[in-house]
């Protein structure tokens, strides 16, 4: 095939050189002639390329692995392609593993001796570094199949190819686990060799940015012993946090398992992270290694299971029996495989420069650094490395714009029994996923959710998700700091005894503390250590007590301290457990004024404004309805106004005497009565409330007044209301610190005038309990400000506080809390809260939202009988409106002529005249029967209601 290929390319320059001969001069045409006869001759020859391989031969894992591999990819590329001109001719220079020195040394010899055209390794990123430097320098592309460290991309080299994965996207696979689970602290188990402190810069900057804590960083030597390592993991076990991340060497990494499951640490509660240098090797663990393991997660390179790789590893089992070949070997076979293409595809655009080197100086020995052969080919070379594409063993081989291979797939792994089970997958783009069968769209979110994972059995053999951290495993007891003052001891109090010499701690948050650690699902032992500097020393206060959980002297504080947002910048607080608040107390004084408008006050302004109007409507509408058939409604305006609004209004004694002749008239009074009835009486309950109660007021009314009069003002010793009093205007000279209830109510008592204070500023819960002792003098006013109640202190980001907080809820929730506050606060049932009301205004005054439902019947009703009349009386004298050709004025003027009349076909009129005839005939039959003689005047009278 190769024979045939040659004698073609030979007659196409053979007939190439006659052409130009036919068309140019003699001379051009044998000059190209010329030309076109030695490229045939550099095609009919294979052309070395040499490249410098620098590896370790004794590490197995890298070295001996990826030397394999390298060997294996380069019979079967030029296996698959005989055509190629060029043979990737290999130089090895075995060095020290993590010998910088030697590294730089064989690369040195490669470039300036055996001037290769590309070196493939070393194998860590410290040696990679110095080697790039060397590279770019020489024009000579490096490629790394091993050095995973993101460092060595800042280097902002275009002569580094990396091969493999940066560590940077591990890491963030393991930071989309730690959010999906929720751990808020991490401890990283690594080397303190060049591998092990390589990936901590990106480690640490994704637990910054998911918010996560690393306390402490266990590094463990590869030549550490056993008893070492063991005693490193008791530390550990020492303290709360129960997430690890192990990046180490395979050796190192399976020796610290074998010892953790010895120190009881592969057990329940504890979770454990593997990165790929540990589970792309998990072929070559021994079952003890695996066992030791068990309920592990890492994460681990995805390598498809293609057809190729298959061949591959058919192969690799025909010449390697008992090995089996890794990631680091696949992404040495695709770097080889890569470069073998690439040199072809230089070789056809240069034909003579890959025998060319040309050196800076002359007359220097192979390892001067100022003397390096400068390769003609390297930025030919490096082109085509960059642009080819194809699939790999270990997948798509494609390098990004920075020369590395593109975001790589994490298999999620559960290490179980004797092997590994998959339970899910990390993509750059879409995050954590079950597997790559699931759809994402292009703008799908990235996911960080447990939910896309699937069952995993975590150490201890269990399906419950780990905390992520315990209770530390020694008998060191949580120190939890106590306040201790002279004032306010229901809430805390520290007793001593001087002859033992023990402390003995009490209080309302003391109880409500043990209620809650007694609520939480694992024991937590822990010792009240008292802060006896708050009462020694006058200037401490209880930002001092908090900020000793920043400086670790305590694990916790517990007493009556407040949530205030400055001290949650270096702790962390639980839920409150009390209700919140700052409020003002001032003394009460009985009002002795005398009330001349006392009457008034039930009814609110707008009621008796309502009432009235409602008073005035109904004596309208009754005149309407009674003008026509009712002489007492008739005569004189004046006297029909009179006698309409006293009817009306006399309803409030019920002492209308007028009768009330016209049904609808009845109906209007029957509805009005009734809703007077009900308005009376309210009256009358509200006023004999106010009469009775006790009206107390308060001798300070407001802040402003405090503040404008520059009265002195009082506040718990070592609180934070002192800076908020100064923040609300008050001056230094008008703040008086006080320790305990007796020396408050000795200031509220003097007054501000006589060395004690007009009003007090404290917290709600402290000013209850005061005034549970002096309830008939001293008074809560407004108005009051929003803190966030007291709570428990711990360190920030402490794994106890979402425990404790939950807690916390139970208690409050529960009867507990009601046994408690009966317990320390029981002195509140001594006093009658009736007894001590305090009023600016008074507060039993009725309002017109409690009876608009009354008006809205009352109105109702009379406007309905007041439409019923009027359609009444212009149905019986529409013949007035039709006959009448006048104006509308007119009209209107002669129904109100008609409107005025005595309406005569009225029941009531009729009831009337019959009333008058019979006494008229009475009259007639008597005169006939006692007198001879008529009288002049002997007729009866008329009506009244004649007209």
């Amino acid at each position: 095939m190769r024979f045939l290929r040659l004698i073609f390319l030979n007659l196409l320059l053979i007939n190439a050189a006659l052409a130009l001969l036919a068309r140019n001069s003699k001379t051009t045409a044998i000059t190209a002639a010329t030309k076109l006869l030695q490229k045939r001759s550099l095609l009919s020859k294979i052309i070395p390329v040499n490249v410098g391989l620098i590896l370790d031969e004794q590490d197995y894992w890298v070295g001996q692995m990826g030397y394999r591999c390298i060997k294996m990819a380069l019979s079967s590329f030029y296996d698959t392609h005989q055509n190629y001109n060029t043979r990737l001719v290999l130089h090895t220079k075995d060095y020290k593993h993590y010998d910088v020195i030697s590294a730089a040394s064989a690369a040195i010899h490669l470039i300036n001796d055996v001037e290769v055209k590309a070196i493939i390794g070393p194998l860590t990123s410290t040696e990679t570094q110095f080697v790039i430097n060397l590279g770019t320098k020489a024009q000579v592309p490096i490629i790394s199949y091993s050095a995973t460290s993101s460092f060595l991309s800042s280097l902002g080299s275009p002569y580094f190819i990396r091969a493999t994965q940066n560590d940077v996207h591990q890491v963030r696979a393991i930071g989309a686990l730690i959010q999906a689970f929720g751990w808020k602290e991490v401890v990283p188990i690594h080397g303190n060799d060049e591998y092990g402190r390589g990936i901590m810069p990106d480690l640490v900057d994704m637990l910054q940015g998911i918010n996560t804590r690393m306390p402490y960083q266990s590094v463990i030597s590869p030549i550490a012993t056993d008893d070492q390592i063991l005693e490193e993991l008791y530390k550990l076990k020492t303290m709360q946090t129960r997430v690890f991340i192990v990046h180490l060497w395979p050796n190192t990494g399976v020796r610290l398992f074998l010892k953790a499951k010895e120190a009881g640490m592969i057990s329940e509660d504890y979770v454990w992270f593997l990165t790929n240098g540990m589970t792309d090797l998990l072929e070559s663990f021994d079952y003890n290694a695996l066992e030791s393991m068990q309920g592990v997660l890492g994460v681990k390179t995805y390598v498809p299971r293609t057809q190729e790789l298959k061949n591959f590893t058919s192969r690799w089992s025909m010449n390697f029996k008992h090995d089996h070949p890794n990631v680091y070997g696949l992404w040495a076979y695709d770097a080889t495989f890569a470069l073998a293409k690439a040199a072809e595809e230089a070789f056809v655009s240069s034909f003579n420069d890959f025998s060319s080197s040309k050196k800076s100086k002359t007359n220097s020995t192979s390892t001067d650094l100022d003397d390096i052969a400068v390769s003609n080919i390297g930025p030919k070379l490096l082109q085509a490395v960059s642009k080819t594409e194809f699939r790999g063993l270990a997948g798509d081989f494609s390098l990004n714009k920075e020369g590395e291979l593109k975001p790589s797939i994490y298999q999620i792994i559960n290490l179980v029994g004797n092997g590994r089970k998959d339970v899910g997958i990390w993509t750059a783009e879409n995050g954590l996923m079950k597997d790559l069968k699931v759809n994402f769209s292009a703008g799908s979110a990235y996911s960080t959710s447990k939910v896309n994972l699937r069952a995993i059995i975590w150490p201890g053999d269990t399906f419950s998700v780990p905390k992520g951290w315990g209770i530390p495993a020694s008998d060191k007891k949580l120190r939890i700091g106590v306040p201790v003052k002279d004032g306010f001891t229901e809430f805390v109090k520290v007793q001593k005894d001087p002859d033992s010499d023990t402390t003995k701690v009490t209080g309302y948050c003391i109880d409500v503390f043990d209620a809650v650690m007694a609520k939480l699902p694992y024991y937590v032992s822990y010792e009240y250590v008292p802060f006896w500097q708050m009462k020694e020393t006058a200037s401490s206060s209880y930002n001092d007590l908090t900020y000793q959980v920043y400086l670790g002297d305590y694990d916790a504080v517990v007493g009556d301290v407040t949530i205030v947002a400055n001290r949650s910048l270096y702790i962390d607080y639980t839920l409150p457990f009390t209700e919140s608040g700052v409020t003002m107390v001032v003394p009460v004084k009985e009002n002795h004024t005398k009330r001349t408008w006392l009457f008034m006050k039930p009814l609110t302004w707008d009621l008796w404004v309502m009432t009235c109007c409602f008073f005035v409507l109904i004596a309208f509408i009754i005149w309407v309805l009674e003008h026509r058939v009712n002489e007492e409604f008739r005569g004189p305006p004046l006297h029909q106004a009179g006698t309409a609004l006293y009817h009306s209004f006399s309803t409030m004694v019920f002492a209308h005497s007028e009768n009330i002749l016209s049904n609808p008239a009845r109906f209007v009074m029957v509805v009005w009565i009734f809703v007077v009835l009900i308005l009376t009486q309210s009256y009358t309950a509200s006023l004999t409330s106010m009469l009775t109660v006790q009206q107390l007021q308060p001798a300070v009314k407001s802040i402003n007044e405090l503040i404008k009069y520059r009265d002195s003002v009082a506040y718990q010793q070592g609180s934070f209301v002192e800076g908020l009093l100064k923040q609300l205007g008050f001056k230094e000279a008008q703040l008086k610190p006080y320790k305990k209830c007796d020396e408050l109510d000795d200031l509220l008592s003097k007054g501000s005038k006589n060395g004690g204070v007009s009003a007090v500023f404290d917290e709600v819960p402290y000013m209850r309990l005061f005034l549970a002792q002096h309830c008939q003098k001293y008074s809560m006013v407004q108005p009051s400000y929003k803190t966030g109640g007291f709570g428990f202190v711990f360190p920030k980001e402490s794994p106890l506080v979402p425990d404790v907080s939950r807690a916390i809820l139970s208690v409050t929730e529960g009867e507990k809390m009601v046994e408690i506050e009966k317990e320390w606060f029981n002195t509140q049932d001594n006093c009658d809260s009736s007894s001590s009301k305090v009023s600016y205004d008074y507060e039993f005054s009725l309002g017109l939202e409690s009876f608009w439902g009354l008006f809205l019947i009352a109105g109702l009703a009379a406007i309905f009988a007041l439409v019923l009349f009027l359609v009444q009386f212009m149905y019986k004298h529409w013949h007035i409106w039709k006959q009448n050709n006048g104006s509308i004025w007119n009209r209107v003027k002669e129904l109100g002529k008609t409107y005025d009349e005595i309406d005569r076909s009225s029941p009531s009129i009729k009831k009337i005249q019959q009333q008058l005839e019979k006494s008229c005939h009475s009259c007639e039959n008597h005169r006939s029967e006692d007198a001879a003689e008529s009288m002049p005047n002997t007729n009866c009278h008329p009506s009244p209601m004649r007209e």
